[in-house]
Formats: C-alpha cells, structure tokens, sequence
C-alpha cells in the first residue's frame, strides 16, 4: 500500500517556512508521489498556491485536522536526491539560513522539453575507465585517494602540455584524481574559481577520460544546458563533474572525489543566503557521504591550514619539484624614463628586454582600466560620484568620466571641497600600462589582459602581455619572464586576507613561467616575499594562522554579523551571549540599522547558529502583515540579517 502523506519543503524565502510541511495525497497522485519530485501544494492563507519538493513519505501524520491535498505533480523526476537533501539542511543550520535556499542554488530551473527528451532517451552505461597516473607526488596521493582520506595538497608549479594544448599541472592532477575514483566506482566533483580554470581542468578530463563521464555545471550555461548537465548527474553512472561552487551540491550518490583547485579565491564566497561557502559545503558534504577529500592550491589558506594543524587534513607536497626562481627588485630609480614611466626597476627592465628574444613576457598589475582613480586637480581630493559616492574613472569610449560602482557619467562634475572643474589622472591601470610599454618597447606587440579583454591561451611569440590578477592567459610553454608590479599597492589593502591573496596572486602568475624562467617581484621585501622567493607558502600559512589565533581572528575562531534595528540586534546578542567569546560594536551603517560582530569557538557554532536563526524567525513573524489588510500606520517591520563566517567586516570599503 502506498503511503498517505507526503512531507514537503515549500520554496520561500521566508525563514519561517523553513521546515517540512504535511500534505495529503490524493488517491488519483498516489502513484506519482515520491520523494524528490516537484509539487505543488496550497498554502493555508488566502488559497494560494506554492511549489515545493516531496522530502519524504508518510503513513500517518500527528495533526488531527484536515490536512491539505497536494494540488498538482509537476515533474515526475526526483531532482532533490537524498544525499542533496541532507546537505542543503546541513549546511543551511550551520549558516543559521534556510535549506531552501541553498537548494535555490543547487538545483536549476526545470526545463520541460529538455526534461522530456532526457526521459525518452535512452541511458546506457558509459565505458570502464582505467586510471591516469598520478605523476609528481610519488605514492602520498594515490594512497589518499585510494584509502578516501583528506588532504591539503602543494600543486607542481609548472605548465603540461595536453595534445595541443598548454595547462596548468594542478589540472593533469586533479583529472588524474578523477579517473581514479571514476575507476573504483565513484563520482568526482571538482570546484574551481572560474571558466579559466575550468577550461584547462576539461581539457585534462578530456586525455584520460571519455565525453560520456565528463559534466559541466557551470553558472556561465544558458538554462537548458544547466538543466541538461543537472539531469546527466541523476543518472547514477560515475562522472567527472566540473563546475564552480555551485559543483558542490550536484547529485551524486556514491562520491569517490571531492577536489578544489585553489579554495582561496574569492569567487568562492558565496553571495546569496545563507552565504556558504564552497569550501564549508566540501567538507560538511565529505562528512557526509565520504570519499576523498582533495584541497589543491599553489598556496595554501589559513583555514586549510587549520585544519592540517589539527590532523584533520594530512599535508601532501610534490617528490621533487623545481620551484620557479624568483627574484626580489627593489623599486630603485632609473634613468630611463621610459622605464621609470612603465615603473619597471633596472634589473627587471634587463630580464624584460632579453626574454622578449625568446618568447613572450609577463607583467602582473593590480588594477584594470586607464588611470587608478581621478583626483581634483585643484586640491587632489579624490573624484567622487554625485549619485553614490564610488569612485570616478575615465574610459576611451567616453569624453567624460564615469562612477566605477554605478556606472553613472559624470559630465559636470564639480570638486565638492573647493567647487574646482578640472581632474587628472593618477596611478596607472592596464590599459595604461601597455600603453607605456608600447613605447618603451616600439614593434613588440602588447596585449591587454583584463575582464574587458579576456585571453585564455597565448602563442610562444614575443610580447608584453599585461594582466590585472587572476587574469593571466596562459602561454604555450611558458612566460619567458613574469615580473609581478604593482606589489607594494596591493598589500596596502586594508583586509585581514590580504598576505594570503597578494600570496596566491603571485604564486599563480609564478607558475605559468617557463622552466628557469626570471619571476621577478617589484617593490616588497620581508616575509611575504621570502615565502615566495623560497616557495614555502605554507610555512607563511602557518605564521599567519598563529597571528590570528593572538588576536582571535577568523578562522582561528568564528565571526557572525548581526544587522538590524538596535533592538533586535540587541535581542539576538543576548540570545547567545553565553555562547561567545566577545561582541564588537554595535556600530550604526545606516540610518536606523546598526551591526555586531560576534567571536566564538568552533565548537559554540551550532548552538550560535541555531539561537540566532531563532532571532531571525522572531524578527520576521512579528513584522507579519496581515492576510486581508494593510500594515498599520507607524509600525516598521522588524528586519535582521545574520550572517555567519563573513568576511566583510574585515575588508576596508575602498578596497572591494
């Protein structure tokens, strides 16, 4: 006998919504309810309709009222798998959010004919894989993946060539990786930052593994091929699935592999409620279902390094490696001015010129566009948006500057210090910079790599190739020298990861040098560039970790942001203050609003987590409007937002 009840979680983004719901089944849906599917059910205010997804079955239900019918089925296919299931709700208590929102993010869009046409077809197994050596680690790597352990793994720093194709080496391992937990019978999901690296990931998929095992989940898909991919991981067979975070929550009910490549970059961070990030879903996910568990990266983020310090993670370096060599310059003067100009020292304007002779070369810079920033030329206070205050920059396309936030053209702007009309430029951007070395470097050729000129893969010819961080192309064999500018500019950032980021933005742009290649770093001196010259990233990783353990900052402890009216704020401090270490602020951000900032141990997270989504529910159902009317004048609705390991309080606002 088929069951009688049906336990569904709505979609809405309301928090007091977030938990199951019982619904009966009427006899003509008994068949075509099971867990996982799409319904659709009312809600008992106003006869409203809502969708939701079918968690589990029931025979009975402890409600002695009349239950509420499912209205409607409205997919047959059971899109929210149990392994999902118990993720999303996992990582949504950590978070003190809503399970439905983190499966807002894991599961697209239906896509009725592409669903129809994945139900008519045919899945038939795709072929046996044998596994891809693991080449540069000795047997440390295979024994993790094979005994499924945990591991922060040091990448090789150096480019491999793929049939045709130049890739990274931390892609060949992770494809390596993948074919053998394929092999054994389990799916690997692979994270990485960004359609740059995942384009070289899929190219090493593609040597050691056939299309039928590789998927791609990717934000950058129009719908129906999001939902194409999606519907391929629900088949059961063992796949390579490769994607950004979102890779994370795929369905996949055997896991053999969860690897991310480079977990410091920020893209990682998720935006939206309840704010996950990919790294928290990897290993609550792990502690799930199992599997290995691979970190990946040429530098190593404190919280990686955390968790090998507790013997979570075991610490996985290359056999033998030869580190690039990297040289420290000074910012010293010179007398070219063209130099000077392009702020190339002497000794990197030397490596520069001699390995132009031999193929092309790298210059890292921090900052896209033309010129920095504008100031008034009358007094240097900086150019400002009348609209919202971000920061004016100047573009070819336009005679007038623009807000580099809103986007806004400002045509008569007017210095608000000392009413002055006129600006100039200071600082150098992208642009500029291959602009000055065009003419320091007459008949080279200069290439712009930024987000408005997007390169993945440049030929071994001769020339300047100039790109902001993290948009560096790859080069057939490497950069005949990469000098790293500008780095005296991007550690002055005000932001608690700025060691680590200025750390892997280095050591990335090193690694695509070619073999013996110069890397030359311009301007820093002391232990953030010791660890680079040396290679020992991890070492600064620790070094790090112990700095914040002094002062109890992240990830040595948890943070959580409370934003709200100073009342609920209030309220929801107390709420957990036995639980805490301390509590920064309240400071006000905007009229009427205030924020906290909460410290606590690890293991306090789920009782913080849990009191504070609590306060959340309490803030929303007193602000509730009711059904049939309008608010009362004069009564403010009740908001407060919580957020917890946010890493915005420790970013300074000019430096987002």
């Amino acid at each position: 006998m088929s069951s009688a009840f049906a336990r569904v979680l709505l979609d809405s983004p309301l928090p007091q919504l977030d938990r199951l719901f019982d619904y009966r089944i009427p006899d003509e849906l008994r068949d075509a309810v099971r867990p996982g599917i799409r319904v659709k059910v009312p809600l008992r205010s106003a006869g409203r309709m809502t969708e939701g997804f079918v968690v589990e079955l029931a025979d009975s239900v402890s409600f002695t009222g009349d239950v509420n019918p499912v209205e409607a089925v409205i997919s047959p296919v059971p899109v929210l798998t149990p392994e999902v299931w118990a993720l999303a709700r996992r990582v949504a208590d950590r978070a003190a959010g809503s399970a439905g929102d983190v499966l807002r993010l894991a599961i697209p869009g239906r896509q009725a004919r592409v669903e129809k046409t994945w139900l008519a077809a045919n899945h038939s197994a795709p072929p046996p894989v044998p596994p891809a050596p693991l080449d540069g680690y000795g047997t440390d790597l295979e024994r993790v993946i094979a005994e499924a352990g945990k591991a922060a793994v040091d990448a090789i720093p150096r480019l491999v060539r793929v049939g045709d194709t130049w890739v990274g080496a931390w892609a060949v391992t992770l494809a390596a990786a993948a074919s053998r937990a394929i092999a054994a019978g389990g799916s690997a999901l692979l994270a990485v930052p960004d359609y740059r690296d995942q384009e070289q990931l899929v190219i090493a998929l593609s040597a050691v593994l056939p299309p039928e095992r590789i998927a791609q989940v990717d934000a950058r898909q129009s719908n129906p091929d999001r939902y194409r991919a999606f519907l391929r991981c629900l088949e059961g067979a063992p796949l390579a699935v490769v994607g950004n975070r979102s890779v994370l929550y795929a369905p996949a009910a055997k896991l053999g592999l969860i690897a991310m490549w480079d977990d410091g970059d920020p893209l990682y961070a998720e935006p939206l409620a309840p704010y996950v990030h990919a790294r928290d879903a990897a290993l609550v996910r792990h502690e799930q279902q199992g599997g290995a568990l691979l970190f990946l990266g040429h530098t190593r983020t404190t919280e990686t390094e955390r968790l090998c310090a507790l013997g979570w993670l075991e610490s996985v370096a290359p056999s033998r490696v030869q580190s690039p060599r990297v040289i420290l310059a000074g910012q010293q003067v010179t007398d070219d001015r063209l130099a000077a100009q392009a702020r190339i020292p002497p000794l990197a304007w030397r490596e520069a010129k001699e390995a132009l002779a031999t193929g092309p070369v790298l210059l890292q810079v921090g900052r896209p566009g033309y010129a920095l920033h504008l100031v008034c030329a009358d007094c240097g206070e900086q150019a400002r948006c009348d609209r919202c205050d971000g920061p004016l920059r100047t573009s070819r396309a336009s005679a007038f500057p623009s807000c580099s936030w809103c986007g806004a053209v400002a045509g008569g702007w007017t210095c608000p210090t000392c009413t002055g009309t006129r600006y100039r430029q200071v600082g150098s951007g992208s642009v500029r910079t291959a602009e000055d070395l065009g003419r320091a470097f007459p008949g080279t050729r200069v290439i712009v790599a930024d987000a408005d000129h997007q390169h993945l893969h440049l030929p071994s010819k001769p020339a300047l190739v100039v790109a902001t961080r993290g948009a560096e192309p790859v080069a057939d064999g490497g950069y005949a020298a990469v000098l790293l500018l500008d780095g005296e500019r991007m550690i002055a950032r005000e932001s608690l990861r700025v060691a680590e980021d200025c750390l892997r933005w280095w050591s990335n742009a090193a690694a695509l040098a070619a073999p013996g290649a110069p890397v030359i770093l311009v301007g820093v001196a002391g232990a953030l560039a010791s660890a680079l010259a040396t290679w020992r990233q991890a070492d600064h990783a620790r070094g790090e970790l112990a700095d914040r353990r002094r002062l109890h900052f992240p990830p040595a402890v948890r943070v959580a942001t409370v934003t709200g009216t100073a009342d609920a704020v209030g309220r929801a401090i107390e709420a957990v203050r036995g639980e805490l270490l301390d509590v920064l602020g309240p400071v006000t951000v905007e009229e009427g609003r205030v924020r906290a900032i909460v410290r606590f141990e690890y293991g306090h997270g789920a009782a913080v987590a849990g009191n504070l989504r609590a306060e959340v529910i309490r803030a929303a159902t007193a602000g509730r409007r009711p059904v049939a009317g309008r608010r009362p004048a004069g009564r403010a609705v009740p908001t407060l937002r919580v957020r917890l390991d946010d890493p915005e309080p420790f970013v300074d606002d000019a430096a987002r």
